[in-house]
């Protein structure tokens, strides 16, 4: 299991607001404001729970921020309409489609994913399995 998933960003506001409204729609509320962020960044965790955390921070060696080729953030969701309402509010939010919601059975049988880049091109997973 992992602690947090941590992104560089060149444009923090833009990409807070980008992910305010993707990460509510996977149950996940921001508990950092940008006027009191602190060396850890901006923090949305599972409520209720420390850990695990989703963070966005600008690079700490002061270095543009890239993304990784061949990386992706995996988000669980808890059933197939969230994987559409997080795809869709990504996409509303001026990500780019690489992956419109739907079953991946080379994956899984039951693996139904959807996929996108958020605006700065990290490229973002909804996945929900099972029932």
């Amino acid at each position: 299991m992992y602690a947090h998933v941590q992104l560089g960003v060149r444009n923090l506001r833009a990409m807070v607001a980008f992910y305010d409204a993707v990460l509510a729609e996977v149950g996940l509320s921001r508990f950092t404001s940008l006027e009191r962020m602190g060396p850890a960044g901006v923090v949305w965790p599972n409520p209720g729970l420390r850990w695990p955390q989703f963070v966005l921070n600008e690079p700490f060696d002061g270095k543009p921020a890239t993304t990784a080729n061949g990386s992706q953030i995996s988000l669980l969701c808890a059933s197939r309409d969230e994987v559409d309402a997080a795809w869709n509010a990504a996409l509303r939010h001026c990500a780019t489609d690489v992956g419109k919601p739907g079953l991946r059975p080379r994956y899984a049988p039951d693996f139904y994913a959807a996929y996108c880049l958020d605006p700065e091109g990290h490229k973002l997973c909804f996945v929900h399995t099972g029932p």
